[in-house]
Order: C-alpha cells, then sequence, then structure tokens
C-alpha cells in the first residue's frame, strides 16, 4: 500500500553540505563571475538574491525548492510576500526574503516598461503586446486596456484599465471605454485583455463585445485598430497572444 503522507518534490530535506563545501564552480557567485549573469540558471541568481540558506539547506538548495514548488518565474511572481513568508513548507523563507524576492521581480517589470519608451509608436500586435506583457503575465484575474493613441499613432500616456473580470457587455461598457479616450483626446485605439489560463484564443463574448466597441468607434469618430488577447507562449506556438485583427475574427475597416 503506498504511503498517504508522501512529501512533495519541493519538501526540504535536511543537507550538511554547505557553499563552501561546493566546488567552486558550482558556488553561485563564482559561476556568476565565470559564465556571466545571462548563462547561469533560475535557480544561481534567485540564490544570489536571497544570498544565505539555512542550517537544513544551503541557498541553492532553497532557491531551487523556490522553483520547484511554483514551477516558474512567473508563478513565482504572482504570489505575496506574506504569502512566500507564511509557506509552512518554506521555512527558510521569512519576511525580509520574501520582500528581497518581490523587489527583484518588480524591477525587472518596470525595466520592461521602461525599455518600450515614454511614447512609443503602437502599430503592430506584437507592439501592443510588449507594452502589456509584463503586466499581464502576473494577473490571475482578466483585465480590460486600452491603448490610446493620437494621429501618429504615439502610445498617450499608460495602457488605461477600463475593467476587471470576466468579459461582458456590462464589464466593458462603451460609456466608460470612449469616455476616456475623448479625455486624452485619442484618434484611434488598440484593445487588450489578458486571459489568466494562458490560452489566449478568443471567446465568442470577446468577439461580440469588440463589434460593439468598433461601432461605437465609428458614432464617435474614434478608430478601434486591433483587440490583442494575451495568454503565455506555448509549446506550438511562437507567440503568446492573439490580435483578432491577423486572425480575420472580426473586421475592424
Amino acid at each position: 500500500m503506498s504511503e498517504k503522507n508522501e512529501q512533495p518534490e519541493y519538501a526540504i530535506k535536511p543537507t550538511a553540505l554547505r557553499i563552501c563545501d561546493m566546488p567552486a564552480q558550482l558556488r553561485p557567485r563564482e559561476e556568476f563571475e565565470r559564465v556571466g549573469a545571462e548563462n547561469v540558471s533560475d535557480a544561481v541568481l534567485l540564490a544570489l538574491i536571497l544570498r544565505t540558506g539555512t542550517q537544513k539547506v544551503n541557498v541553492v538548495a532553497l532557491a531551487q525548492i523556490l522553483l520547484s514548488k511554483y514551477g516558474s518565474l512567473t508563478a513565482l511572481a504572482k504570489v505575496s510576500a506574506k504569502e512566500l513568508a507564511k509557506d509552512k513548507e518554506l521555512p527558510g523563507i521569512g519576511i525580509v526574503k520574501a520582500q528581497m524576492i518581490k523587489a527583484a521581480m518588480e524591477l525587472a517589470q518596470r525595466l520592461t516598461r521602461e525599455s518600450v519608451g515614454e511614447s512609443p509608436i503602437v502599430i503592430t500586435p506584437e507592439q501592443a503586446a510588449a507594452v502589456l506583457r509584463e503586466r499581464a503575465r502576473i494577473l490571475q484575474h482578466e483585465v480590460f486596456w486600452a491603448l490610446m493613441l493620437d494621429t501618429k499613432n504615439r502610445l498617450i500616456g499608460e495602457p488605461k484599465q477600463i475593467s476587471q473580470g470576466t468579459l461582458n457587455s456590462s464589464l466593458v461598457h462603451p460609456r466608460e471605454l470612449f469616455k476616456k479616450a475623448v479625455e486624452h483626446s485619442c484618434a484611434a485605439m488598440i484593445l487588450a485583455h489578458n486571459h489568466p489560463s494562458g490560452d489566449p484564443t478568443p471567446s465568442s463574448e470577446d468577439i461580440k463585445i469588440t463589434k460593439q466597441l468598433i461601432s461605437a468607434g465609428e458614432v464617435m469618430g474614434i478608430r478601434v485598430l486591433d483587440h490583442i488577447v494575451i495568454g503565455h507562449r506555448r509549446h506550438n506556438s511562437n507567440t503568446d497572444f492573439l490580435s483578432l485583427r491577423e486572425a480575420g475574427l472580426v473586421n475592424f475597416g
């Protein structure tokens, strides 16, 4: 009969191996120096952020346990500092280390947003996805945004969040969307929302709402150029998003 109380693969197991006892080429700092930041593993980078382990596990093992439990950096980024610190299966992660992890994740997101530029030109679906990708990847609920553009297709300010929750006509009402569009004197817009499941395939409701908003835009004299659905990159796809215009699912005029 199999044991019912088997420990998960990421469970902390005591080890006497300290960092100073590891081969020099496998120590985080030495490996970082030897091969460079871009060539070390996620576990090594995380170990450098954590700096120290515990009496039971060294810092590299602790980093590997974290990644094994959550499965990816994206999943880890979705966990709050309080949740990490309170996780009894991770006794090596207190509030200070949890805050260090979250700070590093937030810096990465801010760097990505900064690299997009203050007023980037947004014409292609990839450019639209690049503006929102880091915002969307850590969300566990749907968010609907509008990228407001001027006459030269330059982004006006930050993406405007219109609603949260599964898209339906009550959550994404033309009145709210075009009120913001008029406030920012935009000439055109690109709609976007995320699918936390990772599958960017649009639903029938997504398509229906898009058509409604295009019609409303025609009345207002504001062009709706596209609607981007952001998911996660899959093994059978080169992208993590879907453009309703490129897919031919909606006529944008």
